[in-house]
């Protein structure tokens, strides 16, 4: 990608509102997409308990912040 606020992360941040971990797996960061993914699931799945309610929005923001503000490896 060519760097923080570039077109690759605005897409990759939108691909997240819809799956989170897809615009982390977008910009090749495999294993960030995977545990995106994963604590997304999770949290979802603590909605039964009640405490996913907290935690859900947390990790969907945090999940699409993290692919809007990612520089890419360093040189």
């Amino acid at each position: 990608m060519a760097g923080q606020g570039s077109g690759g992360n605005v897409l990759a941040a939108l691909c997240n509102i819809f799956i989170p971990g897809l615009g982390q797996l977008l910009q090749g960061r495999i294993l960030a997409a995977i545990l995106f993914f994963v604590f997304w699931c999770i949290s979802w799945a603590l909605v039964w308990v009640l405490i996913g309610w907290v935690i859900l929005p947390i990790v969907y923001i945090w999940c699409i912040i993290d692919a809007a503000k990612y520089r890419g490896p360093p040189l």
